[in-house]
This record gives C-alpha cells, sequence and structure tokens, in this order.
C-alpha cells in the first residue's frame, strides 16, 4: 500500500506519527549547543623552544634550524614556517586536511625530545592548535580611577567567583601588578667593600634553607622521628640585616623596598586604569547560556557590597552577538515562511490550502532538529543558513501535491480520490526532484579545509529539512486535503485554463518553439551580459559582519619607550571620548591585547586600542562607515607614530578584513631584504593600497658589546663572565622569595639603580668585578658599538622569507589588490631561486574555488544519474540539466546589480541552485511524458505541460524566493555572512524558471524526433506553404510512413533551421493539403 493512501485511509495513525516526531524534534531543540560557527577543525600545531639570552641569529641557527630539520619529515606535513626571536622559537606547522593532529602528536613530541638542541635552551613544547580554547567573552575591570594595585586583590576574587560559573572553563586576566622586594645596589658602596652582585645574590639564597636531616630513633617509645633544617626570611627587616661582609649588612650596600614591578604592558578600559578577563568555556558548552549565565552572575555580584566599587565593561561578548545573529535568522526563517503562506493564498484563493501546506514548515524544521541532535550537529549562522535558506523549499513538495489535488478536486471528484490520484500523479516527480537536490550536497563531502567544515553542516541542514518536507508531502498533506478540501461548485479547471493569463502563456509558448534559433540566441547573450558584469563584483572569502567592533593599531619606531607610546594611545582616546556611537574602548600600550592576555612578550613601541561601538538600534552608522571616517581623523595625530583602524569583527573565518597577505621567499637574506624595500615602495604608491607591511621592517637598534678577550684575560674574566656580569646589572637576578607571616609571598630581585641604563655612557661604566678582587667598568673590557638587528626572522619551509601584509581600501576587493600585488612583483623581477607565495583570504578563495568547482561537477553528474534512475531514460535527464546554465545567468545579474563579490557563501549558494533549478524542469518534462503516454503529441503535450505546470512551479519559485528575502536584505546582527548566499539564490531562481517555461519546451523538441525539424516547410500544390508542426499539431504526421515511404514523391523548401532527412509520403501530403485548403474556405 502506498504511503498516501495508507495516511488517507488511516488519518489517526498518521496523527500519532506525527506528534511523536514533533515531540523527539522539540526535545531535542532545547539540548541543541548554539554556537556562531560549526566547530572548524585546523589541521595546525605549534613547536615553541626557549633559549634564554639568545638574539635572534643564535635562536635560528642553534634552535630553529635544528628543530626544522627533525620535524621536517613528520606525517601528513603540507608546510612549515618558523619565527626565531629574542630567547625564544617558534615553528608552526600546517597538514594535508585528513590528517588528524592525535595521531601525529606522538610522533611529533618524540622528534623533537630528541632533537640536539644548547643545554642552555629549554625543553621544546608541543601545542595542538584547537578553537574551542579562544575566548568567547572579553571584560575589562577598573575601579573609578584607582590604580590596578588598589583594586586588584578584589578582582582576583571577582575572577574565581565567574570560575565557577556553569560552562565556563576559564577566566585568564592580565594587566595586574606584581609587587616585589627590590635590592636595589649602590656600586660604589660594593666597590668600598669588595662585593659584587653574585655575591649579594648567593648570600640572600644561602639564608633560605629547607634540607633533610637524618632519622632520630627513639628507642624507648619504639619510633622514628624525621629531621629537617629550616631557614626562612620572613620581613622585610630580615633581609635588610643579612650579614653581606664583615661587619657589613645587606642595608649597607643597598636599598631595600617593597615596590611594583616595572609594567610592560599598561591595559586601561575608557582612560581608567584596568584589568583584563577573558572568559574561555568548555568545549562542549552553549555559547550563548554561558555569556547568559556569566552576564547574570556578573550583576549578581556587582550588587554585592564587597564588589560594589569595581566596575565591570564588556568588550566583547560572543554569546550576545550569537544569539542576536541567531534570532535575525529565525526571524527571517518565520517572515520567509508567513511571505510563502502569503503567495499561496494569492495563488489558490483559497485559505484551507496556504494552512496544509503550512504545516510543512514547522514539521520539517522541527523534525531537523531531532536529526541534528542525533547526529551531533549545533545550531549556528550555517545550519540556521540553511533551515532559513531552504524555508522556501520545504513547501515546495507540499506545493506540488496540493496544487494538483486542487486541480482534481476541479475535475468534479471526490475529496479522497482527488488526493489518492493526485498526489499518486506527482508522487515520482516530487522524490526525483528532493533526490536531485540533496544529490548535489554529496560531493561537499570533498571540501576540505575550513570551507569543509563551514558548509558541511549547511549540507545536512537542507538535506535533513527537505527529507522531512517529502514525507510530510505524501503522507500528511493528502490525509489532510482529503478531509478538509471540498469540490469546487464550478468547473474552476476549466476556467483557468481559458483565463487571458493561460492564454497568453499558450501563445508564448507556441511562440518560443517556432522560433527556436531567437530563444537560444536571447538565452546566449545574457548569459555573456552577465558574465561581463561578473568582471566589476570582486572577490572575497567571506563577508565581514557588523559586530560593532573596531581596532585602532598604534606603532612607533623600534625602541619608543612605553612613556611615549602612551602619550600617543592619550590622544586617540581623547578622539574616542567624543565619538557619540562609541560605546567603550579598552587601551593595550605595549603589547596587543591577545598578547597580553596569553602572556606573550612585550613591545615598548606598540599598542591597541579596542573599540565597542553601540548596538546597530542605536547608532546611525555601519562599522565600517565609522572606521572610515574615524581613521581620517586620527590620521595627523601623531606624525611619528603609524595609526590605522581596521573592523575587529570576530565573526570573520578568514584573515583580518581588507588585506591581502603573501609571502616571498628568498635563501639570500640580504637580497631579500632589498627585494622587501623595493616592493613596499611600489605597492604604497597604489591609491587602493593604505598601508603595506613587511616582517623584514622589524629592526631593532641595539648596542652590541663586543669582549675583547685579551683585555678580559688579563683581569681574569672569560667572555662568559662578562655577559652574564652585564645581563645581571641590566635585567636583575632572582634571589628567593620572602613568605610573610600573613602568608604572602614576594620574590626577591637584586638590581642596578634604573639610571644604568639611562644613557650610554652609564652603560659603559658598569662595574664588574674581576678575579683579582678589583673592579673594571665595562668599556675597559669590551667595545662598545651602535647597531641594527632583526628581532625577528622568518623562514618557510627552511628558507628565509619574507611576510607581507597589505592593507586596502575597503572600496576594493581582493581580487584587485590580488592583480595589483602580482603585477608588482612580475615587474621587480623576482631571482630564480626567489618564490611568490599567496596567502591569507586570497589562499583561502584559492582552494575554496578548486574545491567548490570539483563539489559542483560531481553534484551535477550525481544528479544526472538519479533522474536517470527515476526517468529511466538517460535523455530527458540530459535535457533537464539545460537549467543549470540558465541559473549561471540569474546569479551573475544579481551579484552584478547589488555589487557583492564572489565569496564563498555565494559559491555555495550556486552549489545549492543546482539541485533547485532542475526541480521545476522535472515536473515539466515529467508531465509532458505523461501527457504522451496518454496519446498527445509532443508539441501539444508541451504547450499543456507549460499550461498545466506553470502555476505550481511559479509558485514554488515564489515561495523558495520569499523565503530567502529577508536574508537577501541582510537584516539583522549577523546577516552579512549569508546574505551573498540569498542573492545568489534569489537571482538563479528568478532567470532558470523563467528560462524552464520557454527553453526547456525548446531543447525538448530538439530531443525529440518528431519535433526536431519542425519548422521543416513544405511546398503546397497551389503554391503555399505547410510547416511540419501544422501536421504534427493536427495529428497527421505518421512518423512510421514517414520513415518507410519513399522520398520523390514531395517537394520541400530549406529548413529554417536545420535540414531534416525525413519525408511524408505523397497521398499524406495530398490528404492533408486538402483537408487544410477546405478549411480555410470554410473559415472564409
Amino acid at each position: 500500500m502506498k504511503l498516501w493512501n495508507l495516511s488517507i485511509r488511516r488519518p489517526k495513525f498518521t496523527i500519532v506519527i506525527m506528534l511523536v516526531l514533533l515531540i523527539l524534534g522539540a526535545v531535542s531543540l532545547s539540548r541543541l549547543p548554539i554556537q556562531l560557527f560549526p566547530d572548524v577543525e585546523a589541521p595546525a600545531a605549534a613547536v615553541t623552544a626557549s633559549y634564554p639570552g639568545a638574539g635572534p641569529e643564535e635562536v635560528l641557527s642553534d634552535v630553529t634550524k635544528e628543530l626544522e630539520g627533525e620535524l621536517s619529515d613528520t606525517s601528513g606535513l603540507e608546510s612549515m614556517t618558523s619565527q626565531s626571536m629574542e630567547g625564544a622559537s617558534i615553528i608552526i606547522m600546517e597538514f594535508s586536511p585528513e590528517t588528524n593532529i592525535d595521531n601525529v602528536e606522538t610522533e611529533i613530541v618524540s622528534t623533537i625530545n630528541q632533537a640536539d638542541l644548547p643545554d642552555t635552551a629549554g625543553s621544546p613544547t608541543f601545542l595542538k592548535f584547537d578553537p574551542s580554547l579562544l575566548p568567547s567573552m572579553q571584560l575589562a575591570v577598573a575601579s573609578g580611577g584607582d590604580e590596578v594595585i588598589d583594586f586588584q586583590e578584589k578582582a582576583a576574587d571577582l575572577n574565581q567567583e565567574l570560575s565557577r560559573v556553569n560552562g565556563v572553563a576559564d577566566v585568564s586576566e592580565s594587566g595586574t601588578v606584581t609587587e616585589r622586594y627590590e635590592v636595589v645596589l649602590n656600586q660604589q658602596a660594593l666597590q668600598d667593600n669588595g662585593l659584587s652582585q653574585d655575591a649579594i645574590v648567593q648570600t640572600i639564597q644561602a639564608q633560605q634553607a629547607t634540607v633533610p636531616g637524618g632519622v632520630i630513633v627513639n628507642e624507648d617509645n619504639q619510633e622514628t622521628i624525621s629531621t629537617r633544617v629550616l631557614s626562612e626570611l620572613a620581613s622585610v627587616e630580615d633581609l635588610r640585616q643579612i650579614t653581606v661582609g664583615q661587619n657589613v649588612t645587606l642595608q649597607d650596600v643597598a636599598d631595600v623596598s617593597l615596590t611594583p614591578e616595572d609594567q610592560d604592558i599598561i591595559t586601561r578600559v575608557d582612560e581608567k586604569p584596568a584589568i583584563q578577563f577573558e572568559v574561555t568555556q568548555e568545549s562542549d558548552a552553549n555559547t550563548a547560556a554561558v555569556s547568559r549565565e556569566v552576564n547574570d552572575e556578573l550583576d549578581d555580584l556587582l550588587e554585592d557590597e564587597e564588589y560594589s566599587s569595581l566596575e565591570v565593561v564588556s568588550i566583547y561578548d560572543e554569546g550576545e552577538f550569537v544569539q542576536a545573529s541567531i534570532n535575525s535568522v529565525i526571524t527571517a526563517l518565520i517572515s520567509g515562511g508567513i511571505l510563502a503562506m502569503l503567495v499561496l493564498f494569492a495563488f489558490l484563493r483559497n485559505l484551507k490550502t496556504p494552512l496544509i501546506i503550512g504545516i510543512a514548515i514547522p514539521f520539517s524544521i522541527i523534525v531537523t532538529f531531532a536529526l541534528f541532535f542525533f547526529t551531533d550537529i549545533s545550531l549556528n549562522m550555517m545550519t540556521l543558513g540553511g533551515l532559513a535558506l531552504g524555508i522556501g523549499m520545504l513547501v515546495d513538495n507540499s506545493i506540488v501535491v496540493v496544487e494538483n489535488i486542487y486541480r482534481h478536486l476541479a475535475m468534479g471528484k471526490t475529496p479522497k480520490q482527488a488526493a489518492s490520484e493526485g498526489t499518486q500523479e506527482v508522487a515520482g516527480a516530487i522524490t526525483a526532484s528532493t533526490l536531485t537536490t540533496v544529490s548535489i550536497f554529496l560531493p561537499v563531502v570533498f571540501i576540505s579545509g575550513i570551507a569543509g567544515d563551514l558548509f558541511a553542516p549547511l549540507s545536512i541542514a537542507v538535506a535533513f529539512s527537505l527529507f522531512a518536507s517529502l514525507f510530510v508531502a505524501v503522507t500528511i498533506v493528502p490525509m489532510l486535503a482529503s478531509r478538509i478540501l471540498k469540490t469546487p461548485t464550478a468547473r474552476e479547471e476549466a476556467k483557468r485554463k481559458t483565463s487571458r493569463f493561460m492564454r497568453g502563456m499558450e501563445k508564448a509558448s507556441r511562440w518560443s518553439l517556432r522560433r527556436r534559433a531567437l530563444v537560444l540566441l536571447i538565452t546566449a547573450a545574457t548569459l555573456v551580459i552577465g558574465a561581463l558584469g561578473l568582471t566589476t563584483t570582486g572577490v572575497e572569502f567571506l563577508p565581514t559582519n557588523d559586530e560593532g567592533m573596531a581596532m585602532v593599531e598604534v606603532e612607533l619606531d623600534e625602541g619608543t619607550s612605553l612613556s611615549r607610546t602612551e602619550e600617543t594611545v592619550s590622544l586617540v582616546e581623547q578622539e574616542l571620548a567624543g565619538e557619540d556611537v562609541v560605546d567603550h574602548y579598552m587601551s593595550t600600550i605595549g603589547a596587543t591585547a591577545q598578547g597580553a592576555s596569553m602572556g606573550g612578550g612585550s613591545e615598548s613601541n606598540i599598542a591597541e586600542v579596542f573599540v565597542t561601538l553601540k548596538d546597530q538600534g542605536e547608532r546611525d552608522q555601519s562599522t565600517q562607515e565609522f572606521i572610515d571616517e574615524f581613521s581620517d581623523q586620527i590620521e595627523g595625530l601623531d606624525d611619528a607614530a603609524d595609526i590605522t583602524m581596521t573592523n575587529a569583527a570576530s565573526s570573520g573565518v578568514g584573515g583580518e578584513p581588507n588585506t591581502y597577505s603573501f609571502t616571498i621567499e628568498d635563501p639570500n637574506a640580504q637580497r631579500l631584504s632589498e627585494t622587501s624595500t623595493e616592493l613596499i615602495q611600489e605597492l604604497e604608491d597604489e591609491s587602493d593600497i593604505e598601508e603595506v607591511t613587511s616582517s623584514e621592517e622589524d629592526a631593532a637598534t641595539e648596542l652590541q658589546a663586543t669582549v675583547d678577550k685579551e683585555a678580559a684575560r688579563q683581569n681574569g674574566l672569560a667572555p662568559a663572565q662578562v655577559a652574564q656580569a652585564i645581563r645581571s646589572a641590566t635585567t636583575g637576578t632572582m634571589a628567593g622569595s620572602i613568605t610573610t607571616d600573613s602568608d604572602e609571598s614576594y620574590d626577591v630581585t637584586v638590581k642596578y639603580p634604573d639610571d644604568v641604563l639611562n644613557s650610554r655612557q652609564n652603560f659603559e661604566n658598569i662595574t664588574i668585578a674581576n678575579g683579582q678582587g678589583g673592579y673594571v667598568t665595562l668599556s675597559e673590557v669590551a667595545t662598545i658599538e651602535e647597531g641594527g638587528a632583526p628581532t625577528v626572522i622568518n623562514r618557510a619551509d627552511q628558507v628565509r622569507s619574507a611576510d607581507f601584509t597589505v592593507r586596502f581600501n575597503p572600496s576594493s576587493d581582493l581580487s584587485d589588490i590580488s592583480e595589483i600585488v602580482e603585477t608588482t612583483v612580475d615587474d621587480i623581477e623576482l631571482a630564480d631561486e626567489a618564490e611568490f607565495v599567496v596567502g591569507g583570504d586570497q589562499e583561502l578563495v584559492n582552494d575554496l574555488i578548486a574545491d567548490v568547482t570539483l563539489a559542483f561537477i560531481l553534484g551535477l553528474v550525481f544528479i544526472y544519474l538519479v533522474m536517470s534512475a527515476q526517468f529511466e531514460s538517460f535523455k530527458h535527464p540530459f535535457i533537464i540539466m539545460f537549467t543549470v546554465p540558465m541559473l549561471v545567468i540569474g546569479v551573475m545579474l544579481a551579484l552584478t546589480v547589488t555589487q557583492k563579490p564572489i565569496s564563498a557563501m555565494a559559491l555555495i549558494g550556486v552549489v545549492v541552485l543546482g539541485g533547485i533549478v532542475v526541480n521545476n524542469a522535472i515536473v515539466l518534462v515529467d508531465y509532458v511524458n505523461q501527457q504522451r503516454e496518454k496519446g498527445m503529441n509532443v508539441i501539444e503535450s508541451l504547450v499543456t505541460g507549460v499550461k498545466d505546470r506553470t502555476r505550481p512551479i511559479l509558485i514554488t519559485t515564489i515561495t523558495t524566493v520569499l523565503g530567502v528575502l529577508p536574508l537577501a536584505f541582510g537584516i539583522g546582527e549577523g546577516s552579512e555572512t549569508i546574505q551573498p548566499m540569498g542573492i545568489v539564490i534569489i537571482g538563479g531562481l528568478i532567470s532558470s524558471t523563467f528560462l524552464t517555461l520557454f527553453v526547456i519546451p525548446v531543447i525538448y523538441s530538439f530531443f525529440d524526433k518528431s519535433t526536431r525539424d519542425m519548422n521543416k516547410k513544405y511546398l503546397t500544390p497551389d503554391g503555399g506553404v505547410i510547416y511540419k508542426r501544422d501536421l504534427i499539431e493536427r495529428g497527421e504526421y505518421d512518423e512510421k510512413s514517414e520513415e518507410t515511404e519513399s522520398h520523390e514523391s514531395h517537394t520541400d523548401l530549406p529548413e529554417s533551421e536545420e535540414e531534416s532527412d525525413k519525408s511524408y509520403s505523397k497521398d499524406d501530403i495530398l490528404e492533408a493539403l486538402e483537408e487544410l485548403v477546405n478549411k480555410n474556405r470554410r473559415d472564409k
């Protein structure tokens, strides 16, 4: 028994099944995690190693090269880049998409542990890239302008409270101030007492001991007692009274005090000292729920008297943006569904029918949620975008079924008979159309990397929802229709067929069949026009969302002091304070915000100001408009500083917005430096380019002390002793710690006064204890020279490299800049050994285009095979495949009119369209074949097919278009990401639908033997002309007799389109001509 007959005969059983599925879906929905994007599995890892005291060149030669050589044979490794910097080496390893990092982790750890590194180098560390470890919230804690040291204890307590919130994995903090005991030495006092810095350090360390002693055996009590010798420093007075020489205490040769450590990094929010909190959620936590719970907990805590003096500013909250984005997509989904139902009512003029079809939308979506739950898929922009994308398609199957049932009712059949026969008539077609739409997504598994991780969930969402809608169309819809719909009182179907619109469609259909060459020529011309227009749109990986976040980056010359950088940042902050659209801003001076939070090193010449704007409803500017305006405002604030402002949208999966990245690899370091300089000069002359930065630019000025080995030997010193003495004098030496009675622990640092580094002369006059009981200055045992050295040495695949970042105008696009850069690189003529390598978004785009092209071609092959199996024919599916070029016309015109660049979402939209546009042609061709089986000739079958299938084709197309229309408008937060997909689908659907109704019949006529030469002309005995199509339409064309009769008994004129080797018998032609002449006489 067929499903539709079962549902019609057993309605209660059908309702029970429906309710069970709805309950299952609703429960699943409550347990689905909510994220911004699907989890991205990045096959990348890093190996880091420290080499204290070594410069970049030493790190490169002693550590980096050794590790690179050992790691180069790692399984699945595709590329390897490294950075050698002061005291550290970082190696980034990228693997092929199919590589599982967990599988190669053991191999990598084993390899780096066997590397032959210097004894003073630290053990290498393996780090796996895990996007889930990135913070989901960024908070700034201040206290009304108080210094950080005054409120950091309360902030630490607040941190602990937030760490206990359900779903929170960690709350890291940066910007705190650490106090320590500083022993600031008096150089003259040291010399007078014959002491050195090392001697002071050793004496302090000797005062602290925890040494286990022997074991006492108590024979009387039959027990053993272990012993331990303890000596600890418990106060600053203990420290000052340490004897460091004969009748000399520490306070006699040094100033001892508890002071805050020197701040290498300054953090403040809205110009007030602040501490930065970064909240990392658990890997399986719901982003929106964690955000909500953290904010609720914060509100409760700040009302508590203990924390009432603290101010907490939310700088970035991914959960809020995720929820807002999800809400906007849900709104688009609901509004699209309502618009689809209104269209149904407008076409069918029946309130019951739209309500029946409307059930397909919520049912299909809710059942899809259950499938999400069991396949471990989260609710995110891509899965919900897939549902919103398919909102119109969800009703397509039901529309075709109900429209056909309604047509059978109009013929006078009973509701149950109309429901059964109407469903049976189109069941094959809607099954084929669903399978073809789903088939286009099968090759998505071949899209690898980030693109594959993003778009696989979207494909699954559409496929799941379509299967659910097919189930609804062949079970619930016929059951409801058989009980709700009634037989119309009038013969509405006959009226519809004779309506002005239907007569117009018939005339247009016959006109296109008679002018087939012209129809095809117009179609080809439109395709060319669209292709030309597409050249003006450009290319990008993913659109940037208007998240209301911007970043001001400040960079001064290498070696600029922290206080000088702070002055420039203060100027930027003053400008921000006067902007109405700005909500908050957090400044990180001396490092990037991310580097500070991760404990990275400081760079006194750089700073970042993270700006958050007010909600979209509270401002009249987009983020990009504000950036364009404010960039001009801060351009001349400080002539010595490089100040740039960029979009800080965190949801971008690609690189930084409006940037193009590339690398030049060259084994010759000097030539690489010269090439970098020339490239930067050439590119910055381009009007579309705002700034070009290169890793080769980062050279630091330094004082280089070259040890005079002979002078050092005469003073009883080895070069290493001189180096260690200078390092201790300039950076200080850790000498232990003090644990006070209140159980607070403080480090003890022994250092020279700060004025040692105030000038070159003071640096040269640093005193060093020699091996003869005396003292020498640094200048006596070393030559001091000023020189330059790179701060970072970059290598790519074990070859010296320079990384370039080109920041371009928002009005330009990635493809324009790519062409400019490639032309410039060609013009400067790189050496044969050098290589130009594209990176960043352009690399992602190149990979994506290759992957999507393969997936699209395979998808079309799968669609063709599915249709061939469904139609039991290879010819008719081939005819249907001609709808694919027709969608390209609309896609190109839509992108050209809206000036939206070709992006990942647009390309995926094209793939989706490949499965959608064939559906209309399937419905049309299937119906034409049914009419031919009933004995109707080909031409009449084509015309009748267009007349009878126009309404369901238009309804399904308009509902799908209106379903994605809210997405195409890009209304709401986060909508910019999937907006190009909506635009592409609307454009492709409109063009393919219009052309399907007129071009597919033309193509069909070429593939059918009887109509292939339908425009062939014949002369009549009285000198008139008759077309072969006229004979076919009158049913007077006999193909068999044409194939068997002689070809000598007729006279013909050249065919209007193509010659045919077939002819009619003389008797057939004379009989037809005679009847035609008689008809003309009667008409007169």
